[in-house]
């Protein structure tokens, strides 16, 4: 077996204990600051949170319940304001408890209990409107078109926009969504046969 000359393994051996040190300090220091890291980031994470959440109300919701409720807005518009007001008040709910799932102790935290009746406020507010919004849906699938006299003939009429009325049943997803769906293109069929026909030149 060759020997390595006592020179070489002079010159070399510093290196090698270096390279052996920086290894083992980059081990143990990573996973030491891993952990570090992971708790810094989730503190940063909560504190963003909190903030977030403070700013997080559903205070505003009589106002555009009020215009969505008002029988003298055309009703695509009333329906698109339920539409609206419901998914905004979900997103609101969600903040909500994405952040509490994340950082349980934001419920136990001084001030906490602001948040907690923010919270509380959104889903009843949530839950509230959906009630209204499905309601309004349902009669609407249930007369979706209107009698008209159009050159001295009475015609049907769509109520008011088929897509943004199946829009509304696909927001709300209700258990029998598809039968919903089904009778709003029901419905629209009958407004296509019941419209003149041009004809073609």
């Amino acid at each position: 077996m060759q020997l390595i000359h006592p020179r070489i393994v002079s010159k070399l051996l510093p290196s090698l204990v270096t390279l052996f040190l920086i290894e083992g300090c980059v081990t143990e220091i990573s996973s030491e600051e891993r952990l570090e890291r992971a708790t810094r980031n989730s503190a940063v994470e909560d504190s963003t949170s909190a903030a977030e959440l403070s700013k997080i109300h559903c205070k505003d919701t009589a106002d555009r319940l009020a215009k969505a409720r008002s029988e003298n807005t055309p009703e695509t518009e009333r329906l698109s304001s339920y539409m609206a007001l419901y998914q905004s008040l979900k997103k609101r709910t969600s903040s909500f408890e994405e952040a509490m799932k994340r950082n349980p102790d934001l419920t136990y935290q001084p001030g906490s209990q602001d948040l907690v009746s923010a919270h509380d406020v959104c889903v009843q507010q949530t839950a509230d409107v959906k009630v209204e919004f499905d309601r309004y849906v349902r009669e609407l699938v249930s007369v979706p078109t209107v009698q008209e006299v159009k050159g001295g003939n009475t015609v049907t009429v769509a109520r008011l926009d088929f897509d943004v009325l199946r829009g509304a049943i696909d927001v709300l997803r209700p258990e029998d969504r598809e039968s919903l769906l089904a009778q709003v293109t029901a419905a629209g069929k009958k407004v296509d046969s019941a419209s003149p026909k041009r004809i073609r030149r």
